[in-house]
């Protein structure tokens, strides 16, 4: 194990061994180049982590990065709170490539979602958890995105960030480019919408979530051939609407059960 480190200037730390492991996971190599350079360990807890040090033991000698043992004052203060577990690693950035050079790729019958205007990163990480739960086959960013803060990301999204195919395009000429390739344009919202459960959402499909405060651009829902609503229960006369991460889930798993 290595004595000493001295972190590059804002890296992204990933705390936790689920995080960790997502980017360990040999499966995400063909789009996601994300490396560890260090791993900081709780001395304090060194004696109770014998199985994950062992696993990341190997797999250290395998990549090449450093582990470090350091007080647990020191880990804390690294962090942003103190869910880490005592295993933090320091991380390289990831390459987001964006969706016109990946598009040779897209499959002629997948499920790929468009996030258009999500502000918060804990929302975007917990909207991307329930996407992957549900099959989806790519996420696609607009220029200004949270991968800056992957970690926090990666975190709130139990690791299924680093795990989920990205890529990065301007919304309208996302939804254009997937129409391109034949696919339909499902916008969730409330306008000209049909209910969830009658809508034929059968693959090839771009599915468009919006965010709480902006909802989706005008530019895109254009380019919508339908748009599905969520229906709520009519006691309380609930008056609002999910949050991106609970709507996401609600429509992943219906276009999932449609396409079984």
């Amino acid at each position: 194990m290595s004595d000493t480190y001295e972190p590059s200037p804002s890296p992204d730390l990933f705390e936790g061994m689920t995080a960790i492991s997502a980017v360990l996971d040999p499966t995400i190599a063909a789009f996601n180049d994300r490396k560890i350079s260090m791993i900081f360990v709780d001395k304090e807890r060194m004696a109770k982590k014998g199985r994950e040090l062992a696993f990341l033991k190997h797999k250290s000698e395998e990549l090449g990065f450093g582990i470090q043992p350091v007080p647990s004052e020191d880990l804390d203060n690294l962090t942003s709170g103190k869910t880490h577990g005592g295993i933090v690693a320091v991380c390289s950035d990831r390459t987001i490539p964006l969706l016109a050079d990946t598009a040779e790729s897209i499959p002629d019958k997948g499920f790929f979602v468009l996030l258009d205007g999500i502000e918060d990163p804990y929302n975007f990480g917990y909207t991307v958890r329930s996407l992957y739960a549900a099959g989806a086959d790519g996420v696609i960013l607009p220029p200004r995105n949270w991968m800056g803060v992957a970690g926090l990301v990666a975190r709130s999204s139990a690791g299924t960030s680093e795990k989920m195919p990205m890529s990065i395009s301007d919304p309208a000429e996302a939804a254009q480019l997937f129409k391109n390739k034949g696919y339909r344009v499902a916008c969730a919202g409330i306008r000209d919408s049909i209910d969830l459960y009658e809508a034929d959402l059968t693959l090839p499909l771009l599915l468009v979530i919006g965010g709480e405060k902006r909802g989706i651009s005008s530019k895109v829902a254009a380019l919508s051939d339908l748009t599905v609503r969520i229906g709520y229960s009519d006691k309380g006369n609930f008056r609002g609407s999910l949050s991106s991460a609970a709507s996401a889930a609600v429509l992943g798993f219906e276009i999932m059960r449609q396409n079984k």
